[in-house]
């Protein structure tokens, strides 16, 4: 019994030893070598590298000037370049870094931004434009995502062939080609991830030895390449999500007493942790939007989802020329989502509509898409005594609206509207009348943006009727014929609904000197971290509002199994086509390796619950900390998905596959490669410090990885012609390549 609890005592301390092999001990640091390599397997291993490298940079090169026509997202990533290369502000549901790195390659071969990308199929021949170069980088970040992960599995501790193994499965993978060698996001993305999880692996090989330079070195790259991961995309937090796993297990461990590491040097890793991960990547995410505000200074396309106030700080804005409008003042009011103008005119409602609801057979107040005499309205006070004449209007003032050609107030009362009967009728009250329902047409202009005054075009504004606390809206449903086609306007009950905001475009007998001297100020300046703050929340909401149905969107559950692919580019004429599938082969493998791990996991549990252990240290430590870590990268870049309500894609799970194949090497290594000294039941005592094995690579292990590498590169083979589009497939051919039924190839049965 004694001689058992020893045992479990010394195995006990076992567990609480460096977690990947090639680490250093630093009880003998001059004495014992670190490295597990021999001089022959660092070549070995260098030149596994070099042709990996090669072989990656020809799969992404290859015949990457076809097509010579935008392909598929490139009508928006190629677009954005363009506009940073103007100076254009546009708006983009992803953070801005991918973008820019097209215009800066876009910038340094010449390019000037003058194509816009406006359509799938445009030409980049006749248009000028040096497509290639803008390719070259995707392309070349695509292929350096190779060595990354050989390097990634070395520094893990897995021998040559398992590294290779995991290199070649992301080298010859149909849906990593594809979406690489275009000018598209998904490469940088993958890039900077990879570069994330090898800087983590390097840091956290050298925590015996912490706050040294390594260590201080490979913390800071690991938050400068999280933070640069989330530049590119925000699904960039996953990979932030995998490497906080990982540190907050590091921080559990250390906080063991058998540590023995007192609080304050416990808080120092902490700290220093906080610094390394948390603030070095928020400052690098930070910097790029400060990029991007510096470089996006004129009005463009992307104007009208800001708000005013961030609209005012572009030149060539028309917020920031708008003019304060007074009382007295004859203007224009325009619906801020439908662009339609309040409007009205000398027709009346008819008595009764043709659901039977009786209507109050008032003048019609509509909403009209053109200018027109009829769309101007005199602003006025509440008080008919005090018309406040050259007064400018404040936000929440009280005012009443002429509608200037019918002579008439504008008006809303507790009568059900033609198309909604749950909102009120908007008509008008003439002047000829008596002053009884002078109240019924009184508004509270309550301002959203544009500061504390009303302004042409800068400020949005909302008309709260004051005696029935509507507002006045309008939508996209037109009147019958009795409303000549107009768009119906209602009062709302819905006060916070968002396309409530009216704005005023013009104000009527302006003349151009008095709008000159009105107009004609300085751009706003406006604070960094407010124009940062306002921009995250419109891309975070829009993101999520990508809710539109897509002919070739999928599910996160299709995406391991290839259920369903993307049609990228086509061109009838000579039949050839893009179509963006993975390598059906190494795909299906790599989730299945997912399902043997998960057995290898409760295998030993169970058997290490009996006593028994199977696997020796070295191989557990790896298979639990290594494979596990990749393990927690594949969960994190997949599973979030599923919580995700906006339209998702294939390409989502490009993060994801590049764990997974990772995964399936691993798998590859663990049952032909590991585990040469066979099973132990009970660990004996070690008395001097503890050296990491050489494994040993068996023949099987060789000819077993040469088999599915040939199989995979055959399969990837198969389908390049629908990777590339460089040759078209004639029906027999696209028939036996349609394995699935949602693979919706052009011209196939």
């Amino acid at each position: 019994m004694a001689s058992r609890e020893s045992s479990l005592r010394h195995r006990t301390a076992q567990q609480k030893e460096p977690l990947l092999t090639h680490e250093e001990d630093h009880t003998e640091p001059k004495k014992i070598i670190t490295s597990i390599f021999t001089s022959k397997e660092q070549f070995n291993s260098l030149l596994t590298l070099a042709g990996l490298t090669a072989v990656a940079l020809f799969t992404r090169f290859y015949k990457i000037y076809e097509p010579n026509e935008v392909v598929f997202d490139e009508v928006h990533f190629g677009k954005f370049a363009s506009y940073y290369l103007r100076g254009s502000y546009f708006f983009d549901v992803h953070p801005p870094l991918a973008k820019m790195m097209l215009a800066a390659m876009g910038y340094f071969i010449g390019y000037d931004g003058h194509f816009l990308f406006d359509s799938i199929g445009d030409s980049y021949i006749s248009n000028n434009v040096p497509y290639i170069g803008l390719r070259a980088l995707p392309a070349f970040l695509g292929a350096m995502t190779v060595p990354v992960v050989y390097q990634t599995m070395r520094e893990a501790g897995f021998p040559i062939v398992t590294c290779t193994l995991a290199g070649l499965f992301v080298t010859f993978d149909n849906m990593l080609v594809t979406q690489t060698r275009l000018i598209l996001l998904d490469s940088m993305l993958v890039f900077f991830m990879v570069c994330s999880i090898f800087s983590y692996v390097k840091f956290y090989k050298t925590r015996n030895n912490p706050f040294s330079t390594k260590w201080w070195t490979w913390m800071v790259a690991t938050g400068f390449f999280i933070g640069m991961t989330t530049s590119v995309k925000m699904v960039g937090l996953f990979t932030v999500a995998t490497v906080g796993v990982a540190v907050l297990w590091d921080l559990w461990e250390l906080l063991d007493i058998r540590r023995k590491l007192t609080m304050q040097e416990f808080m120092n890793h902490f700290w220093a942790r906080a610094v390394g991960l948390i603030v070095v990547p928020v400052v690098v995410y930070l910097f790029w939007f400060y990029i991007h505000f510096a470089i996006l200074t004129h009005s463009g396309p992307g104007d009208d989802f800001m708000s005013t106030e961030f609209q005012e700080t572009l030149q060539g804005n028309s917020m920031a020329d708008g003019i304060y409008i007074k009382y007295g003042d004859n203007i224009t009011i325009k619906h801020k989502d439908t662009s339609v103008y309040l409007h009205s005119h000398n027709h009346q409602y008819p008595l009764r509509y043709d659901d039977g609801r009786i209507s109050s057979a008032g003048q019609q107040v509509t909403g009209y898409s053109h200018a027109d005499i009829n769309n101007i309205w005199q602003i006025t006070s509440d008080d008919p005594n005090n018309l406040k004449i050259g007064e400018q209007v404040n936000d929440k003032d009280i005012i009443r609206l002429l509608h200037v050609s019918t002579s008439s107030w504008l008006l809303a009362h507790d009568v059900a509207s033609p198309t909604m009967s749950t909102n009120e009728e908007i008509t008008t009250y003439s002047t000829n009348e008596d002053g009884s329902r002078i109240n019924e047409t009184t508004f509270q202009i309550i301002l959203e943006s544009g500061g504390e005054k009303l302004r042409t075009m800068a400020s949005n504004f909302k008309l709260l009727h004051m005696d029935t606390k509507v507002v006045v809206w309008t939508h996209s449903q037109k009147l019958p014929e009795w409303g000549f086609d107009q768009q119906e306007v209602n009062g709302n009950k819905n006060l916070i609904q968002k396309s409530n905001l009216w704005l005023s475009d013009s104000i009527e007998g302006k003349n151009a000197t008095e709008i000159e001297a009105e107009a004609n100020r300085p751009v706003k300046k406006r604070n960094f971290f407010l124009k940062f703050l306002e921009l995250q929340g419109k891309m975070i909401s829009h993101n999520a509002g990508l809710t539109a149905s897509h002919p070739y969107q999928s599910g996160p559950i299709e995406w391991p199994f290839l259920i369903k692919g993307i049609s990228f580019w086509t061109q009838n004429d000579t039949r050839k086509q893009i179509y963006l599938i993975g390598n059906p082969l190494g795909m299906w493998l790599a989730i299945g390796s997912v399902a043997v791990i998960a057995g290898i996991t409760g295998a030993d549990v169970l058997s290490r619950r009996r006593g028994f252990y199977p696997l020796n240290q070295d191989v557990q430590r790896r298979f639990y900390n290594a494979t596990g870590f990749f393990v927690v990268g594949w969960i994190l870049h997949y599973f979030p998905f599923f919580l995700m309500g906006r339209a998702l894609f294939l390409h989502h799970y490009m993060p994801a596959l590049v764990f997974s194949y990772m995964l399936l090497a691993a798998v590859h290594g663990f049952i032909f490669v590991e585990g040469v000294d066979g099973p132990i039941s009970d660990p004996g005592p070690e008395t001097r410090p503890r050296r990491a094995q050489r494994a040993v690579v068996s023949t099987e292990a060789y000819v077993t990885a040469a088999m599915v590498a040939l199989l995979h590169v055959t399969a990837f083979m198969y389908f390049a012609p629908l990777s590339y589009g460089t040759s078209a497939i004639d029906v027999e051919g696209l028939t036996h390549r349609k394995l699935l039924s949602k693979w919706e190839f052009h011209f196939a049965k």
